[in-house]
């Protein structure tokens, strides 16, 4: 794995969440990597083939990496949906529920 390549990819994905502070940003990166080098290795069909140009002499790991830095892959956060707890009938506690 070349370090001035996760260097790279690392500042592409700070850049292109500045507004997402509270994400570790090193994780995500880990987690983008390893999904696509397990489609490198192991996927069928489109999955499996390079989406950048130059892979002569890249590892699958290098090859993820060269792919977020152009701009190949990325990810979005999902919505954050506030969790509601369910009431019974007539706002009872549905059955089951043990008072604590």
């Amino acid at each position: 794995m070349n370090a001035a390549l996760v260097k790279k990819a690392l500042q592409k994905l700070l850049n292109a969440n500045a507004l997402n502070a509270n994400i570790s940003m090193p994780a995500v990166l880990i987690n983008l990597v390893s999904q696509r080098v397990r489609q490198l290795k192991f996927g069928g069909g489109g999955t499996s083939r390079p989406l950048v140009a130059e892979v002569a002499n890249l590892g699958a790991t290098d090859i993820a990496l060269s792919e977020i830095i152009e701009g190949k892959m990325g990810f979005e956060m999902p919505a954050i949906v506030p969790l509601i707890r369910p009431t019974g009938k007539k706002g009872h506690r549905p059955h089951g529920w043990v008072r604590h």
